[in-house]
């Protein structure tokens, strides 16, 4: 809070001095009448009543007035931040595998799919003034989310997504493609995919390379996260009379998730970008932490305040305490000449 005229706050000064005065060297207040008479005994002998003493502070009434109209008069105004943001952002696209080896359960709580949508909350409520994306991509690949600052519809988006939405199988160059896309008409200084999965290419009319090389073209950098343990995970399915099972291969051994490294690798290569590898919920989350910390805006801001008169609340209480006064002393605390 500020005062604009803050010149009035000298007028505290007299009346600070004359509060002194009043109370401490002033002889009327302190017996607050007097009367010629030959002599005062008779006159101690009256008694003393609760509103006489009552009416010599009336006076506090009319110095508290003083004191906010003064505060009225010094204009009092609220100052709230604000600033402007100038940033052209980065547009980013998030492409998730849902494929069924999603579902192994080396990611705790329950599995790879359950942790790496917890990530991306958490990366997409990191962001401020980019605009963010979703892919969603197995057997084929479309687009949850469109490019959006509305965060928050992107993260009902990201909610929805589960098992069983797309054919099974991993399209991971279809996945590319369409997220390039999405971002071959953005107008932002920087353009990136960011693209989580934990298998191998079998799926798609295009392959990985000859989509990261369009991505390339384009001038789309584009980050890989490989997911799953080393040496691969079993994954489970459910069983309509046995309940919950795992993939077997034909000799009866259990079949693990393969994950295509090379692949990634070229891809983020060929791009500009970094692979990583995620083995665990905790590194998943690093990862992401790491890329947020690779793709920050740089913000131009200009800080400024802004004032709003409160001048009317103290006006209205002296107002107030005015008529209270006027009201106590002419019909409460009448003084008989």
């Amino acid at each position: 809070m500020r005062f604009y005229s803050w010149e009035y706050l000298l007028i505290f000064l007299p009346v600070l001095g004359y509060i002194v005065w009043f109370f401490f060297y002033n002889k009327k207040f302190r017996y607050y009448a007097t009367i010629k008479y030959p002599s005062v005994n008779k006159i101690k002998e009256i008694a003393s009543t609760t509103r006489i003493n009552f009416r010599r502070y009336l006076i506090v009434l009319k110095i508290a007035a003083l004191f906010f109209m003064i505060l009225a008069l010094a204009r009092p105004q609220a100052g709230q931040k604000a600033e402007e943001i100038e940033t052209k952002g980065i547009d980013i696209m998030l492409a998730l595998d849902v494929s069924g080896s999603m579902q192994a359960e080396d990611f705790k709580p329950r599995n790879r799919l359950t942790v790496a949508k917890r990530v991306l909350a958490d990366f997409i409520k990191g962001r401020k003034t980019d605009r963010i994306g979703l892919v969603v991509f197995a057997g084929e690949s479309f687009t949850q989310c469109p490019l959006t600052l509305d965060y928050n519809i992107i993260l009902e988006y990201l909610k929805q997504i589960n098992f069983g939405m797309i054919e099974d199988g991993t399209a991971i160059g279809m996945a590319i493609a369409n997220s390039v896309n999405r971002l071959r008409y953005s107008e932002a200084k920087s353009k990136v995919i960011v693209l989580l999965t934990d298998g191998e290419n079998n799926a798609g009319i295009i392959d990985p390379i000859t989509a990261a090389n369009a991505a390339a073209a384009m001038n789309i950098k584009i980050y890989t996260v490989g997911v799953g343990k080393i040496g691969g995970a079993p994954i489970p399915y459910h069983h309509p009379i046995f309940g919950k099972q795992y993939y077997r291969n034909p000799d009866g051994s259990l079949y693990l998730t393969k994950l295509d490294e090379q692949t990634l690798k070229k891809i983020a290569q060929i791009t500009g970008g970094k692979y990583f590898r995620a083995t665990d919920a905790e590194s998943l989350k690093k990862i992401y932490k790491r890329i947020d910390a690779l793709e920050k805006t740089k913000i131009k801001a200009k800080q400024y305040l802004q004032y709003t008169e409160i001048f009317s609340p103290f006006l209205w209480i002296a107002i107030i305490l005015i008529l209270c006064y006027i009201i106590l002393e002419n019909l409460i605390f009448v003084k008989v000449p």
